[in-house]
């Protein structure tokens, strides 16, 4: 059978999880404010460990905030 993990992984994969979903959510409530459907379907669909969200929050929105 599996051996359990250590609890200073668990411990670390807790604390990425909810980093994550952080971030998530808040990518998640800018494209819907900016009306962005593709990207808020992206996000919410696909599970990049963050990526997609950090992608948004640092490139798209930050273009977004220059142009208006």
């Amino acid at each position: 059978m599996m051996e359990e993990l250590p609890q200073n992984v668990v411990t670390l994969i807790i604390i990425i999880s909810i980093f994550e979903g952080i971030l998530k959510a808040f990518a998640l409530w800018k494209a819907a404010k900016k009306g962005s459907k593709p990207w808020y379907i992206a996000m919410f669909v696909l599970n990049t460990a963050g990526l997609l969200p950090i992608i948004y929050l640092l490139f798209i929105d930050k273009n977004n905030v220059n142009k208006g």
